[in-house]
Protein backbone atom coordinates (compact mmCIF):
# COMPACT_ATOMS: atom_id res chain seq x y z
CA UNK A 1 0.00 0.00 0.00
CA UNK A 2 2.76 2.47 0.97
CA UNK A 3 4.77 1.45 -2.10
CA UNK A 4 1.76 2.15 -4.37
CA UNK A 5 1.25 5.53 -2.70
CA UNK A 6 4.92 6.42 -3.23
CA UNK A 7 4.77 5.45 -6.92
CA UNK A 8 1.57 7.44 -7.42
CA UNK A 9 3.06 10.46 -5.67
CA UNK A 10 6.23 10.17 -7.77
CA UNK A 11 4.17 10.02 -10.99
CA UNK A 12 2.17 13.09 -9.94
CA UNK A 13 5.37 14.98 -9.17
CA UNK A 14 6.88 14.04 -12.55
CA UNK A 15 3.70 15.09 -14.37
CA UNK A 16 3.66 18.38 -12.44
CA UNK A 17 7.29 19.07 -13.32
CA UNK A 18 6.69 18.29 -17.01
CA UNK A 19 3.60 20.51 -17.06
CA UNK A 20 5.50 23.35 -15.35
CA UNK A 21 8.43 23.07 -17.76
CA UNK A 22 6.17 23.05 -20.81
CA UNK A 23 4.30 26.08 -19.51
CA UNK A 24 7.59 27.91 -18.89
CA UNK A 25 8.95 26.98 -22.35
CA UNK A 26 5.82 28.43 -23.96
CA UNK A 27 6.30 31.65 -21.96
CA UNK A 28 9.98 31.78 -22.91
CA UNK A 29 9.06 31.26 -26.57
CA UNK A 30 6.62 34.16 -26.38
CA UNK A 31 9.36 36.36 -24.96
CA UNK A 32 12.03 35.32 -27.47
CA UNK A 33 9.67 35.06 -30.43
CA UNK A 34 6.85 37.52 -29.80
CA UNK A 35 3.87 37.63 -32.09
CA UNK A 36 2.93 41.24 -31.52
CA UNK A 37 0.68 42.83 -34.11
CA UNK A 38 -0.60 39.39 -35.09
CA UNK A 39 -3.82 40.77 -36.61
CA UNK A 40 -1.82 42.90 -39.09
CA UNK A 41 0.89 40.35 -39.84
CA UNK A 42 -1.69 37.63 -40.53
CA UNK A 43 -3.84 39.92 -42.65
CA UNK A 44 -1.09 41.25 -44.90
CA UNK A 45 0.98 38.06 -45.05
CA UNK A 46 -2.09 36.33 -46.45
CA UNK A 47 -2.97 39.23 -48.76
CA UNK A 48 0.54 39.41 -50.25
CA UNK A 49 1.26 35.66 -50.06
CA UNK A 50 4.25 35.91 -47.70
CA UNK A 51 5.02 33.51 -44.84
CA UNK A 52 3.89 35.07 -41.54
CA UNK A 53 6.96 33.81 -39.70
CA UNK A 54 9.18 35.51 -42.25
CA UNK A 55 7.43 38.82 -41.55
CA UNK A 56 7.87 38.32 -37.80
CA UNK A 57 11.55 37.57 -38.43
CA UNK A 58 11.98 40.74 -40.46
CA UNK A 59 10.26 42.82 -37.77
CA UNK A 60 12.41 41.22 -35.05
CA UNK A 61 15.64 41.82 -37.00
CA UNK A 62 14.75 45.32 -38.18
CA UNK A 63 13.21 46.93 -35.08
CA UNK A 64 12.87 44.32 -32.33
CA UNK A 65 9.13 45.16 -32.41
CA UNK A 66 9.71 48.85 -31.62
CA UNK A 67 7.13 50.74 -33.70
CA UNK A 68 8.98 54.02 -33.15
CA UNK A 69 12.34 52.65 -34.30
CA UNK A 70 14.55 54.85 -36.49
CA UNK A 71 17.89 53.96 -38.04
CA UNK A 72 20.94 56.00 -39.02
CA UNK A 73 19.88 55.38 -42.62
CA UNK A 74 16.51 57.03 -41.83
CA UNK A 75 14.53 53.79 -41.95
CA UNK A 76 11.24 54.02 -40.07
CA UNK A 77 9.06 51.83 -37.86
CA UNK A 78 8.60 48.14 -37.28
CA UNK A 79 9.79 47.01 -40.70
CA UNK A 80 12.29 49.87 -41.06
CA UNK A 81 10.87 51.36 -44.24
CA UNK A 82 12.81 54.04 -46.05
CA UNK A 83 11.01 57.31 -46.79
CA UNK A 84 8.35 56.81 -49.39
CA UNK A 85 7.90 59.97 -51.42
CA UNK A 86 5.67 58.69 -54.19
CA UNK A 87 2.98 57.13 -52.01
CA UNK A 88 0.16 59.41 -50.92
CA UNK A 89 0.60 58.88 -47.21
CA UNK A 90 1.81 61.16 -44.46
CA UNK A 91 5.25 60.18 -43.20
CA UNK A 92 3.83 60.03 -39.64
CA UNK A 93 1.49 57.24 -40.75
CA UNK A 94 4.45 55.04 -41.61
CA UNK A 95 5.03 54.68 -37.86
CA UNK A 96 1.56 53.22 -37.39
CA UNK A 97 1.95 49.44 -37.02
CA UNK A 98 -0.75 48.49 -39.51
CA UNK A 99 0.52 50.86 -42.20
CA UNK A 100 4.15 49.89 -41.65
CA UNK A 101 3.42 46.15 -41.74
CA UNK A 102 1.18 46.53 -44.80
CA UNK A 103 3.80 48.48 -46.78
CA UNK A 104 6.73 46.36 -45.56
CA UNK A 105 4.97 43.09 -46.37
CA UNK A 106 3.93 44.39 -49.78
CA UNK A 107 7.51 45.49 -50.50
CA UNK A 108 8.89 42.12 -49.43
CA UNK A 109 6.36 40.37 -51.71
CA UNK A 110 7.62 42.54 -54.60
CA UNK A 111 11.17 41.44 -53.79
CA UNK A 112 10.10 37.78 -53.63
CA UNK A 113 8.42 38.08 -57.03
CA UNK A 114 11.45 39.80 -58.51
CA UNK A 115 14.14 37.43 -57.20
CA UNK A 116 12.10 34.26 -56.67
CA UNK A 117 14.50 33.42 -53.82
CA UNK A 118 14.04 34.15 -50.11
CA UNK A 119 17.75 34.80 -49.54
CA UNK A 120 18.07 37.29 -52.38
CA UNK A 121 14.82 38.98 -51.34
CA UNK A 122 16.10 39.33 -47.78
CA UNK A 123 19.42 40.70 -49.05
CA UNK A 124 17.53 43.26 -51.15
CA UNK A 125 15.31 44.17 -48.20
CA UNK A 126 18.41 44.85 -46.12
CA UNK A 127 20.89 46.31 -48.63
CA UNK A 128 18.55 47.49 -51.38
CA UNK A 129 17.53 46.16 -54.78
CA UNK A 130 20.15 48.23 -56.57
CA UNK A 131 22.97 46.64 -54.63
CA UNK A 132 21.66 43.09 -55.08
CA UNK A 133 21.13 43.71 -58.80
CA UNK A 134 24.69 45.04 -58.99
CA UNK A 135 26.10 42.02 -57.16
CA UNK A 136 24.29 39.73 -59.60
CA UNK A 137 25.42 41.80 -62.60
CA UNK A 138 29.04 41.80 -61.35
CA UNK A 139 28.99 38.03 -60.80
CA UNK A 140 29.32 38.29 -57.02
CA UNK A 141 25.97 36.54 -56.60
CA UNK A 142 24.15 34.13 -58.86
CA UNK A 143 20.55 34.77 -59.92
CA UNK A 144 19.46 31.57 -58.19
CA UNK A 145 20.91 32.72 -54.85
CA UNK A 146 22.99 29.57 -54.47
CA UNK A 147 26.03 31.54 -53.32
CA UNK A 148 24.62 33.90 -50.70
CA UNK A 149 27.75 33.44 -48.60
CA UNK A 150 29.44 35.80 -51.10
CA UNK A 151 27.35 38.81 -50.05
CA UNK A 152 30.02 41.50 -49.59
CA UNK A 153 28.29 43.43 -46.78
CA UNK A 154 28.81 41.79 -43.40
CA UNK A 155 25.52 43.15 -42.01
CA UNK A 156 23.54 41.85 -45.00
CA UNK A 157 25.39 38.53 -44.94
CA UNK A 158 24.43 38.04 -41.30
CA UNK A 159 20.88 39.28 -42.00
CA UNK A 160 20.32 36.64 -44.65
Amino acid sequence: MIKTLKVTLLILIIISIIYFLLFQIINIQQIIYPKKYEQYVSKYAELYNVDELLIYSIIKAESNFDEKANSKAKAIGLMQLMEIDNIEIAQEQIYEPETNIKLGTYYFSVLMNKYNNIGLALAAYNAGMGRVDGWIKDGILKKDGSDLENIPFKETNLYV
